[in-house]
């Protein structure tokens, strides 16, 4: 299935995109991606309910003010430096485990939403990922059984202050949580959906400019691995969300000099089936 939460009528509904593209509205099914659904069968019991109600369900039609395609989970795991290119560009060594840093889930918006500068930021950078959505509780699993913990994939934007995050006391969650750096979305695409992960091209444009642009089949550390690496440091739960890293081609890594994002730049960027995003950068409002 490929899901979506969006705006209606102030509240939060639910819809998916049906084998003819069209986006229907399943809010009356009373579910919403959120720990809750994942931990009690969510994904299965959606599915039934879709198989005896779906055709009654109505088209959604005109503009959809998608949201985070993941309630809030309990937390956003990110692994830095898994594509070798990028670690390169960042003037950093290849990790011989994975580099693994947290983004607080205030960060979390819509996959269209803008991008806020932070105050007192310069140094405001994209990072397109490929971020794992966890459909059952883990803890100390094996890279074998890895892949039965998974709920689906999605798209996300790994914003990132970098004077915040390199220049501040070494702390990287300092950098990668202002309100606005978790762009997610639009789309859930269960891991039924998705024949490999490890195939996507993935991929990101600054005002029209193509600036990432790779596979996921470069990446360092593969889905299986950091799925199971992370589970034996925290156990991980319903919903909760593993950013795998992100190709070159961030702000950071250009020459001969790094540029950033300034109000009024365009985001755009997208991974194979699992949907697009546009944002624009707007300053922080004092």
């Amino acid at each position: 299935m490929k899901l979506f939460r969006f705006e209606k009528s102030g509240a939060v509904g639910l819809g998916m995109v049906d084998q003819q593209g069209k986006n229907i509205d399943i809010s009356g099914s009373g579910m919403d991606l959120t720990e809750h659904f994942f931990d009690s069968n969510g994904i299965e019991k959606l599915a039934a309910w879709i198989s005896e109600h779906g055709e009654s369900c109505s088209e959604i039609t005109g503009e959809i003010n998608y949201l985070s395609c993941v309630g809030r989970p309990s937390k956003i795991i990110c692994v830095g430096l898994n594509y070798a290119k990028h670690a390169r560009e960042s003037g950093m060594d290849v990790p011989k485990e994975p580099v693994l840093f947290f983004k607080s889930t205030s960060a979390l918006v819509g996959p269209n939403h803008p991008v806020i500068i932070p105050k007192g930021s310069l140094k405001t950078d994209w990072e397109v990922e490929l971020a794992i959505v966890i459909g059952k509780k883990a803890s100390y699993v094996s890279e074998e059984n890895a892949m039965e913990y998974i709920a689906g994939y999605c798209l996300h934007n790994d914003y990132s202050e970098r004077a915040f995050q390199l220049e501040r006391g070494g702390q990287w969650v300092k950098g990668k949580s202002c309100d606005s750096f978790a762009p997610m979305g639009p789309y859930l695409v269960t891991r039924d959906e998705v024949a490999d992960p490890h195939q996507l091209h993935l991929w990101l444009d600054v005002n029209g400019k193509r600036m990432q642009d790779s596979s996921t089949s470069d990446l360092i550390f593969n889905i299986p691995h950091l799925v199971s690496y992370i589970s034996q440091f925290m156990t991980l739960l319903p919903g909760d969300v593993i950013s795998t890293g992100t190709p070159e081609g961030v702000g950071l890594g250009q020459k001969p000099e790094p540029w950033y994002l300034k109000a009024g730049d365009t985001i755009h960027l997208g991974i194979e089936g699992l949907g697009e995003q546009h944002q624009i950068a707007i300053a922080h409002e004092n």
